[in-house]
């Protein structure tokens, strides 16, 4: 399945051409909801609940709009954690001219409030002479809690999958903070479950600014595995479900700017296309001094 939110909050699954609501089958959704955890709970219950939703996508009660004017939303708003995984790729690393691999690093956590969807913006800071930068990620969904988890059962935790880019700020400053920003995680267009992919383990990813290919890779390539992510994360913290892993980004990354668009596809995943717009906003006194050797 291809889980949504849209409409204001509305849960629902993506066929292609219609999106058809689901909220009947699950006891509701996040429209007027506080903090909006529908998909989580689905998630956490989607077992027990897949042969509802499947009953009344079969029965033809579920309200169906055409996918074009839907109104996707961010498909997880409200995880536990948002964790990424640093220089995930050796082409990256040589690129950045850094050392700090996944597998030296671990992860590190990223404001939920940075996740945004497939209809939304990249709202790029007032930030003068701070180049903005797109990186292109797959994103693990976690569907089982477990904490220690082994790498024989690393890919039972997983529930699916879904595009991802890590906008970041360059410069010396706090990593989480450069990275945080509102809009600065778009993720979308939906969740597909595990079901649905044929394999993981040789995804082709690419991403485009205004046409031009900046970024194309393979999950072959990734310096940390899936399931060691899984496994390293997990050791440090428990996984819940809903929890958002962003496995890292390949080389090619590079700036972006207000009146850009930004594209992003994963084989079997999905593929959205964003705006990009400058903000007037956002400029504070961590950024007031330039980065080193600028």
């Amino acid at each position: 399945m291809k889980l949504v939110r849209f409409d204001g909050g509305r849960i629902g699954v993506h066929d292609g051409t219609l999106v058809h609501d689901i909220g009947e089958a699950l006891g509701g959704d996040d429209r007027g909801a506080f903090p909006p955890v529908a998909m989580v709970r689905l998630i956490a219950a989607f077992d027990r609940l897949r042969p509802d939703i499947e009953a009344l996508l079969a029965s033809g009660r579920a309200l169906s709009v055409p996918a074009a004017s839907a109104g996707l939303l961010a498909p997880l708003p409200w995880p536990n954690k948002l964790m990424a995984y640093p220089v995930n790729y050796i082409d990256h690393a040589k690129e950045m001219n850094s050392t700090g691999y996944a597998h030296v690093q671990g992860y590190f956590l990223k404001a939920n409030s940075s996740l945004s969807g497939p209809g939304e913006p990249i709202v790029l800071p007032a930030l003068p002479g701070r180049e903005i930068h797109h990186e292109c990620e797959l994103a693990l969904v976690i569907g089982r809690e477990g904490r220690d988890i082994p790498a024989e059962r690393a890919r039972e935790h997983i529930f699916g999958l879904s595009c991802l880019m890590d906008i970041t700020i360059r410069g010396p400053e706090e990593r989480v903070f450069r990275k945080s920003y509102d809009s600065f995680t778009p993720m979308g267009p939906w969740i597909i479950t595990m079901d649905e992919v044929r394999g993981i383990d040789s995804l082709g990813m690419k991403l485009w600014v205004n046409g031009e290919l900046r970024q194309s890779a393979n999950t072959r390539d990734l310096l940390v595995g899936i399931e060691e992510m899984i496994v390293v994360a997990s050791s440090a913290s428990t996984l819940y479900p809903g929890d958002i892993i962003a496995t890292g980004t390949p080389a090619g990354v590079g700036p972006i700017r207000g009146g850009d668009t930004v594209v992003i596809e994963i084989e079997q995943v999905g593929r959205m296309s964003l705006p990009v717009v400058q903000g007037k906003g956002g400029a504070n006194r961590v950024f007031l001094r330039p980065p080193a050797g600028a």
